[in-house]
């Protein structure tokens, strides 16, 4: 898998200190997007998941403070297979995952995908939607344009339908 970098101290992508692994490449290309550099599917640096799970649990100071790991991108789900044997085994540390992505839960879902079903189903909190510009909002918790959820994957696993969290604790 490629990707971008790595940040390993993040308040501001998801609940938490966090870890980010921001994945090379993407396949909307928002206007405007934060991070229009991971587009190129053909930069970055690869790694195995192996590779990638140690690096991120690699001692560093403060890492016992780590709540869990934030994929964002480009779009991760283009790397989902991955992605979710990366998460599966965070996971298994006690961290939680949050995915971003630009496409809706319900456009990922409807594509049948064994890979993108494996991150869905071992991601916590999924930050779905295009950036849009003219929905910019700086207000948001995790989100830079209205049209984002923050949608909390356990219940909705649960309930079946789409459950939304705006994370206000």
């Amino acid at each position: 898998m490629r990707i971008a970098g790595i940040t390993y101290d993040s308040f501001v992508d998801g609940p938490g200190l966090r870890v980010v692994v921001f994945a090379q490449g993407c396949d909307i290309g928002c206007e405007n997007c934060h991070n229009p550099d991971s587009w190129d599917t053909s930069t970055g640096k690869e790694y195995t998941p192996q590779q990638l799970t140690r690096l991120i649990k690699k001692p560093r100071p403060g890492r016992e403070m780590v709540r869990g790991v934030t994929f964002s991108g480009g779009e991760p789900f283009l790397q989902a297979s991955e992605l979710a044997k990366v998460a599966s085994a965070l996971k298994k540390f006690g961290w939680d995952v949050v995915t971003y992505t630009g496409h809706t839960f319900e456009q990922l879902v409807a594509r049948d995908d064994a890979g993108v079903d494996a991150l869905i189903a071992n991601t916590d909190y999924l930050i779905d939607g295009p950036y849009v510009q003219n929905q910019r909002n700086l207000d948001l918790k995790f989100r830079g344009s209205g049209n984002q959820r923050i949608i909390d994957m356990q219940k909705t696993r649960a309930t079946g339908g789409v459950v939304v969290t705006a994370f206000e604790d």
